[in-house]
Order: structure tokens, then sequence, then C-alpha cells
């Protein structure tokens, strides 16, 4: 018996390690209404099923999370890294994200805070190869800590962050992130026109976050 076991370990081959660890860090400040944070989740959870985000989170044997911030003491991760290792794990993390209920609302905007309690989360996935925020937002930071100044506990720990800039305003907020939030090698802003526009920007920016890595190894 022992023997068979043996045998099938070896052509099964050790377990593929972890590639990616992806946190997914959502804006829900006072500024995001309930259809736009319905507009996330779901841009979010419409995304994650696209096949080629779903083909290379697999590919990667990767690790996603969900942290919900807005104010200055109000971030939580309100989903655990969950490992990706089918497409049906893909698909279970999809609807959990669909059916992550709101924790706050009416509060101020603290980016350098979420960026802080994304960085700590990464401790449990240390041993994944490539660790990326993905953060959205239509605000500046007006609140705690300024998010230019965590860069250089990031780029510490070799996280990157990237972001998609939803803009509502005339604030100019791609440019905003591109010189206070981004960090990291190859690190980069998607626009998104509107909450309208966010669930087709989170599906290309997705698809650039997670098959870089995939094309790189390929190469």
């Amino acid at each position: 018996m022992w023997r068979g076991i043996l045998i099938s370990l070896l052509i099964s081959g050790p377990a593929q390690a972890c590639q990616l660890a992806l946190l997914l860090a959502v804006d829900v400040s006072g500024s995001v209404d309930r259809d736009e944070y319905r507009i996330q989740m779901d841009g979010l959870a419409h995304a994650l099923r696209d096949g080629i985000v779903a083909d290379a989170l697999v590919d990667q044997q990767a690790q996603v999370s969900l942290v919900q911030w807005t104010g200055e003491t109000r971030q939580k991760q309100t989903i655990p890294w969950t490992a990706i290792s089918s497409h049906g794990d893909v698909l279970a993390l999809a609807e959990q994200i669909e059916n992550d209920p709101r924790v706050w609302r009416n509060y101020s905007t603290a980016i350098g805070e979420a960026l802080v309690l994304s960085r700590r989360a990464f401790a449990t996935v240390a041993q994944c190869t490539r660790k990326v925020i993905d953060v959205s937002g239509d605000g500046v930071s007006n609140e705690g800590l300024e998010p230019a100044g965590q860069r250089g506990p990031l780029n510490d720990a070799g996280i990157t962050v990237n972001a998609i800039a939803i803009e509502t305003d005339d604030t100019d907020l791609t440019a905003y992130f591109f010189e206070n939030v981004i960090t990291g090698p190859g690190a980069f802003v998607v626009t998104a026109r509107g909450f309208e526009d966010y669930p087709a920007q989170i599906k290309r920016k997705l698809q650039r976050e997670t098959i870089r890595q995939v094309t790189y190894l390929a190469e």
C-alpha cells in the first residue's frame, strides 16, 4: 500500500507554490452610495469570472483577499485569503464577493490607513512569489496618514500597489493616484470614467495584473 502511495506522490510531484497574492481594497467611504457599492462588488465578481483572469489565478495558485476601507479607523479584511486551485474556487470567491455586506458608510477617505492594513495582511501569505494590492477609489485621501508615506514600507515588503481611479469630478484622481498611491515595479493606474465604467475597467485591470507573471514565466 505504502509503495503505491509513494509512486502516486512521485508522479503528481510537489504542490505548486503560490505565485500571486492579490488583495482587493474596495472604497466604501461616504462618497460611495449604495448603488455604487453594488457596482464595485458586482464588477469585481464579474471580472474574476472572466476566462483570462480565472485561468491566470488558477495557473498561479493565487491567494485572493478583499478589504473594505474608509475612514482613519475603519478598514477591515472582510474576505480572508482564499486559495485558488481550480475554477470552482474562482466561482466560489466571486459569489462571496457579490454577497459581501458593506461594513461602513458615511465616513472619510483614509487611503494611507488602508495601505497599512493591506500591507500587514500579507504576513499570512508570505510564501507567495508576487504580492499586489489593487486599490479602488473615487476620491483623494482626506484623513489620516499620507498614502505616499507608505511607499517605503510597501517597497521593503515587496508589495506592488496598483489603482483604479473612479473619476466623478474634475479632481484628476488618476494623476493623484500616480503621484501618491501606486508603487512597485510596473505599478499602474487604470481610469474609470464614473462608476458606470468601473466594471469594464476593473476587468481590464485584473487581466493586466494577473497575466503579467504568467507571461514572464513563459518566456
